[in-house]
């Protein structure tokens, strides 16, 4: 029998690529097909409206500078960065579906709070990982040909970005790689407990990752698509590059639980990692855009609510925000950064 090959990326085996698959250690996602199947037909899918309406609101500034902070959420897991007069987008998600083709699969029920040609000059895209919700591609060539940002990306996506047709300038890192964005200004790809899959033979052929923009004023965190776990990789972002100024935590995919725990948080967890990660303010994502598990499209702010409440942490600190909606992060009273090991510069 003929050896398995990676199509997108060949590298050295490590603690998390056997030399065709990427993993989490100790850390196991369910693909069985008995399971999905389980699931997909368990009858306890909750009805989402087909369409909801954006309320109005101001629009982001065309940069912020100095010591200054501007989260603006498109939707979904897409969120405008606006810091040290950059600004970052994360995981453009602007498709009508999530899936190969435009005619099927999950439909937005509403729209991007802000039209990609309607943001402020985007610098840079973070991609986490190459799930159609995360790595949108028709979106990506959109924004290429409007602003031609530069992405910053797990190892083996730039070779599925590639088939979109656009000569983008992607950057691809393993966990710990650490990216200049500019002056005093860095990225660092962090583990996340997920997985990858864009077609029926390439399960975990490309890496994801959390992201952890560095600044002089603070961490920014965004967790992109995670399983909690044992909480391990928020208390290690928190000892290795400080309290976030801002985190970016998903709360919403999440049941049934024996079969979304692995690969998604519930609003519980998404608030027990604000707390790891003893964020001084956080943004709920991943919530409210399109139907992708069991849940009602209100249940992850209810249940947002309720563990706010159990864990003692303050709705002022730990958000959700509308779509199109900016919040301006106050600064960090001090800051004191922890030694960060230089990679991939």
């Amino acid at each position: 029998m003929a050896k398995e090959l990676n199509p997108y990326y060949q590298g050295p085996i490590s603690d998390h690529f056997d030399g065709v698959r990427f993993f989490v250690p100790n850390h196991r996602v369910s693909n069985c097909t008995s399971d999905l199947l389980k699931w997909q037909f368990n009858g306890e899918k909750a009805r989402w409206p087909k369409r909801l309406e954006n309320r109005p609101h101001q629009p982001p500034p065309k940069s912020v500078n100095s010591d200054g902070l501007s989260a603006t959420l498109i939707g979904h897991a897409t969120v405008l960065l606006q810091l040290g007069g950059l600004n970052i987008l994360t995981d453009p998600f602007l498709s009508q579906r999530t899936s190969p083709v435009q005619w099927a699969g999950p439909k937005r029920v509403r729209d991007p709070g802000i039209a990609a040609k309607d943001l402020p000059e985007i610098d840079v895209i973070l991609v986490s990982h190459n799930h159609y919700d995360h790595m949108d591609l028709p979106a990506l060539r959109q924004l290429h040909d409007l602003y031609g940002a530069r992405i910053i990306t797990p190892l083996g996506n730039a070779a599925i970005m590639k088939k979109a047709g656009r000569p983008f300038d992607i950057t691809e890192g393993d966990w710990g790689d650490r990216f200049q964005l500019g002056e005093d200004l860095h990225v660092t790809l962090t583990p996340a407990n997920h997985w990858s899959k864009r077609t029926t033979s390439d399960r975990n052929m490309a890496l994801w990752s959390a992201f952890v923009i560095e600044t002089r004023h603070g961490p920014v965190y965004f967790a992109a698509d995670t399983g909690y776990g044992d909480g391990r990789h928020f208390r290690d972002v928190r000892a290795r590059f400080g309290a976030p100024r801002l985190a970016l935590i998903p709360i919403g995919a999440y049941e049934p639980r024996w079969f979304m725990s692995a690969q998604h948080m519930n609003p519980e967890e998404a608030v027990l990692a604000h707390n790891d990660l003893s964020a001084h303010r956080s943004i709920a994502i991943h919530h409210g855009t399109v139907q992708l598990t069991d849940e009602a499209i209100d249940q992850p702010v209810i249940d947002h609510e309720i563990a706010l409440d159990k864990h003692g942490v303050g709705a002022e600190n730990f958000r959700v925000i509308e779509p199109g909606e900016s919040w301006s992060i106050p600064p960090l009273a001090t800051h004191h950064r922890p030694v960060v090991e230089q990679a991939a510069e």
